[in-house]
């Protein structure tokens, strides 16, 4: 950008000001929204160009857009008014699982100037889903010698929702010989038993048919049922007992195939093969467990046989059968909650994105490069990302967000001394050993148009040379010299010795007396040339004369330098120079003289 003396102090200050705006430093801010899930399409979400204090003018313009790490199509942006709007189904439980917390990150970014945005959409969980129990029906043997007030254990159901939606109740069919027992360890973990309230009789009763419902606290309520069909039996009529109803385990998620969790203990107070017992999952544990764990059906032993993740699973509970060998035979159940713990075993993870290259070398501090994201798979001090820049580089890392950085300018570039850096990026978790990762972002420096400007003087001084370099952004009192400037006065002084030496030989070939009119009062014509235009100067020289030895004198000095304008007496020359001496190191002057 060129500044001008003409238009005074204020149209300087006014270029300069619309030269600052266009490197403008990115800012960053959050916004947060909430939509339901299974909201329809189109659903109003929050005019999220306004709240960004965005022009809708602007948006296109500045290339408006939004990016997700996860699906990018559930929300979008209408252009037209900057109305943040839902675009496709969203489904909580397929979004963020049985997380108590779930949202959808956006990523806002507009460019001139590069700008980026942070919004949270907060997905609101409805009740869309009913209590399920993993089978239609569940077969109880139950002896008719049991006693009162003995428990039968029954599995209950799960819930897909989250909070109050899937809080559970349960209800049983009316019935003369059991009730329902809940005993709640937690808010949502519950654990059901029958109660026999009234003595079996196997020749009078040998069945029992009971429904088991389960409502969850939505609004409106959904319910799921199973049906309880129950078998009075005649002999064996103890069933094997564990030692604890639940184990708890803490295990590392780096420990390795074949070692013990846990040893279980359930005894039966029958004899012979009616007090042996038969450990086994339970009927309703998953396969994944089934890959991770096993137990021996003998001693009870639990040991791991899969690779266990803590990103991918924090906990597991199992649930474990004790079976006697009687006839019919009698079963008890406990549970095992296994707790991951986690290891610093995921290195940091880099992104590296909207890049603002090449960047000129005279582009302000503060001017925004490239958009960092750092992420690590881990948990607490584990996942807890510091980012750091390779040292003794002319740029910085500025933390803009949690896990999000912009690397940005911290100091004056100067493409002639270096025209390109390769900046390296280290993001270093805060584990016990830390692990880390890098990468790194390619900067070019751009050059400034060259410019520069001679002045050749009459009276045989050595020719004038001046440079300035137009940084403009940096204000007057930080202006550049290029060292290029140095070598173009000496090459402009080196140049001017040449033709004085030329003018000098001529004169003395024309010291002799000239034929008749071979000689006379000279008009020399002084012609300049540039990349930015071209200059003719002629001026009648009373004291001195150009011949030759033959035919008329030539008096044709050509030079090649930015434009003068012609008739300019020098006092005129000397004050148009100043008015364009901004002027670039990058262009040589030539002379060339014509005698």
């Amino acid at each position: 950008m060129l500044f001008s003396r003409r238009g005074g102090p204020g149209a300087r200050c006014l270029l300069l000001s619309l030269f600052l705006l266009e490197f403008c430093e990115t800012g960053s801010s959050q916004l947060h929204y909430s939509v339901s899930e299974e909201a329809k399409h189109g659903t109003f979400v929050g005019r999220i160009a306004q709240d960004l204090g965005l022009e809708l003018e602007d948006l296109v313009p500045r290339l408006f857009r939004v990016a997700s790490k996860g699906r990018a199509d559930l929300l979008e942006v209408n252009l037209q008014n900057g109305i943040l709007f839902v675009n496709s189904r969203i489904d909580r439980e397929e979004l963020c699982g049985r997380s108590a917390e779930c949202s959808i990150h956006l990523e806002v970014i507009v460019d001139r100037p590069l700008q980026v945005f942070h919004v949270e959409v907060k997905v609101k969980d409805i009740n869309d889903n009913p209590p399920i129990f993993r089978h239609r029906e569940q077969r109880l043997f139950i002896p008719e010698s049991r006693l009162l007030d003995s428990h039968f254990p029954i599995e209950g159901a799960s819930d897909a929702d989250v909070g109050t939606n899937a809080l559970l109740t349960y209800t049983l069919s009316p019935s003369d010989y059991f009730s329902l027992d809940v005993q709640a360890s937690d808010e949502f973990s519950k654990s059901l038993s029958l109660e026999l309230k009234k003595s079996l009789d196997r020749e009078e009763t040998p069945e029992l048919h009971l429904l088991l419902t389960a409502t969850d606290g939505g609004k409106p309520e959904l319910e799921g049922t199973v049906q309880l069909l129950i078998t009075v039996l005649d002999v064996n009529d103890n069933a094997p007992l564990f030692d604890q109803a639940v184990y708890r385990i803490n295990l590392l998620e780096t420990t390795e195939n074949g070692t013990l969790v846990a040893t279980l203990n359930a005894s039966d107070a029958d004899e012979g093969v009616n007090g042996e017992v038969v450990f086994s999952f339970g009927s309703d544990v998953s396969l994944n467990i089934q890959q991770k764990f096993k137990i021996d059906s003998s001693s009870g032993e639990i040991r791991v046989i899969g690779t266990l993740d803590y990103e991918e699973t924090k906990s597991y509970e199992i649930r474990i059968k004790a079976v006697d060998k009687g006839s019919p035979p009698m079963s008890n159940h406990c549970k095992v909650l296994v707790k991951m713990l986690d290891v610093n075993d995921n290195a940091p993870e880099l992104v590296i994105t909207s890049l603002s290259l090449p960047i000129r070398e005279d582009a302000p501090l503060g001017t925004v490069i490239a958009l960092i994201t750092v992420s690590d798979r881990d948990s607490g001090t584990n996942g807890q990302v510091t980012c750091s820049l390779m040292p003794h580089v002319p740029f910085k890392l500025v933390s803009t967000f949690k896990n999000y950085y912009s690397l940005v300018l911290d100091s004056a570039l100067d493409r002639e001394s270096i025209s390109d850096y390769t900046v390296v990026v280290t993001a270093r978790d805060g584990g016990s050993p830390s692990l880390w990762a890098t990468a790194s972002v390619s900067v070019a420096v751009a050059d400034l148009p060259p410019t520069v400007l001679v002045s050749l003087v009459d009276s045989g001084q050595a020719p004038k040379a001046s440079s300035r370099a137009m940084v403009g952004a940096a204000g007057p009192e930080s202006t550049l010299v290029d060292v290029n400037v140095y070598l173009i006065i000496a090459i402009c002084a080196v140049s001017s010795l040449l033709v004085l030496t030329l003018l000098l030989y001529t004169a003395l070939r024309c010291s002799a007396p000239p034929p008749e009119g071979a000689c006379g009062p000279g008009k020399p014509t002084l012609v300049c040339s540039s990349a930015v235009g071209s200059w003719s100067y002629s001026q009648q020289r009373r004291s001195q004369r150009v011949c030759s030895g033959e035919g008329p004198p030539k008096t044709d000095l050509m030079a090649f330098s930015p434009g003068l304008p012609p008739g300019l007496n020098p006092s005129e020359r000397n004050e148009h120079s100043e008015a364009n001496s901004d002027i670039s190191s990058n262009v040589s002057p030539t002379f060339k003289l014509l005698v």
